[in-house]
């Protein structure tokens, strides 16, 4: 076991609202009651103004750090970024990690009960958006007693979680670390959204979203081959596997996997539809789509002006999904507000990917950060 895991964890529940008196969701639909399934590691200091708030990313969960039991074979999705000594110290601070509504990991989504009839949602549960993930997330942070958050970080959809919490609740959040993000998406990011999208709905077992047992698997394993792609870069992808073929450089003549890179992203594919909800996939790319500052606040200058948390903006030199120049974007609206910033474009060959898999580089960038915040006097 790593000397520095968290260790053994156990996911803790919260539920709020009642059919009677629901969360209101920005697009005028109603959710109750709304579970929330979360993690903290640490412990809360006297007032818990240590605590740091973690969003996680599209497929990622509330299972942020350590394990759940001792023969798991794998860690929590950023165990390396997380635990004693890590850059989120956890002798330091109390860090939590809570699973997103409309997700499939135990929090509200297409997959739980509705009540008004007994049965799963499916596509009646309603279309929900980073603003309702982050109003969700509002509820946990006040039935955990913290006045103000030390920090909230997160990556990809996660960093538009981080975005969203600053604009909408600006004196609850001291800092704010948002990784590999942007303002909305791309218009490029929406198309392979809606690719993936197309891949599932067009899937014969999707049923309409009312699928049972095994459901559209072949739709979702090309949903997520499609967006894997995107996390990847072509150096990456060219150094890892290039034009190897399967089998003793030999061609085949058949439309079997031949080359390394279709084995590749043909497990990658199938081992997603072991761990994650077809309706749920659309649900959350849904509402990466919808996301954007500056039709929900205005033009970045403007909407930046609310922002009281210090920001720290991290970005990868071979991101194409979300390239360094969205991170610049926003950094210069931080600075024409005269707002407290720090950003660095972190060199990789990684592609998005990057702020998962190399802790060693994101580890000192973010322990730093932190301890710059905690040597900041707030006025």
């Amino acid at each position: 076991m790593d000397r520095n895991s968290v260790g053994l964890v156990t996911p803790k529940r919260f539920t709020f609202g009642t059919p009677q008196t629901p969360m209101t969701l920005e697009s005028g639909h109603h959710l109750g009651p709304v579970e929330i399934v979360y993690e903290t590691y640490g412990q809360p200091n006297e007032d818990r103004s240590n605590a740091i708030l973690i969003c996680h990313a599209l497929s990622g969960d509330h299972h942020a750090a350590g394990y759940h039991n001792p023969h798991d074979r794998y860690t929590g999705w950023w165990d390396n970024q997380i635990g004693p000594g890590k850059g989120f110290d956890t002798d330091q601070y109390w860090v939590i990690c809570a699973n997103i509504i409309g997700g499939c990991k135990g929090s509200s989504g297409p997959g739980s009960i509705n009540p008004a009839t007994g049965q799963a949602y499916g596509l009646d549960f309603p279309l929900v958006t980073i603003g309702d993930m982050v109003e969700a997330q509002k509820h946990l942070v006040d039935h955990l007693e913290i006045p103000t958050l030390f920090c909230i970080a997160g990556g990809s959809m996660g960093g538009f979680q981080v975005l969203e919490w600053s604009l909408r609740y600006p004196q609850q959040v001291r800092s704010a670390i948002c990784i590999a993000s942007a303002s909305r998406l791309s218009t490029q990011a929406i198309a392979f959204n809606t690719v993936g999208r197309s891949a599932i709905t067009r899937d014969p077992e999707w049923r309409e979203g009312r699928y049972s047992d095994k459901g559209p698997e072949k739709g979702l394993a090309t949903a997520r081959m499609v967006g894997h792609i995107t996390y990847l870069s072509e150096m990456l992808l060219d150094a890892k596997f290039g034009r190897k073929l399967q089998s003793a450089d030999r061609l085949s003549y058949h439309f079997d996997s031949e080359f390394a890179i279709e084995s590749y992203l043909n497990h990658k594919g199938s081992a997603f539809t072991q761990r994650f909800d077809a309706n749920s996939y659309l649900y959350i790319t849904k509402a990466m789509d919808y996301f954007d500052i500056q039709r929900s606040y205005g033009p970045l200058r403007e909407a930046f002006a609310r922002i009281t948390a210090r920001f720290l903006f991290i970005s990868y030199s071979s991101d194409w999904l979300f390239p360094t120049a969205q991170s610049r974007e926003m950094v210069r609206a931080m600075l024409a507000n005269g707002r407290p910033v720090s950003f660095i474009e972190i060199g990789s060959h990684y592609g998005h990917d990057a702020f998962l898999v190399e802790g060693d580089k994101l580890r000192p960038v973010i322990a730093g950060f932190l301890q710059g915040v905690g040597r900041q006097v707030r006025p």
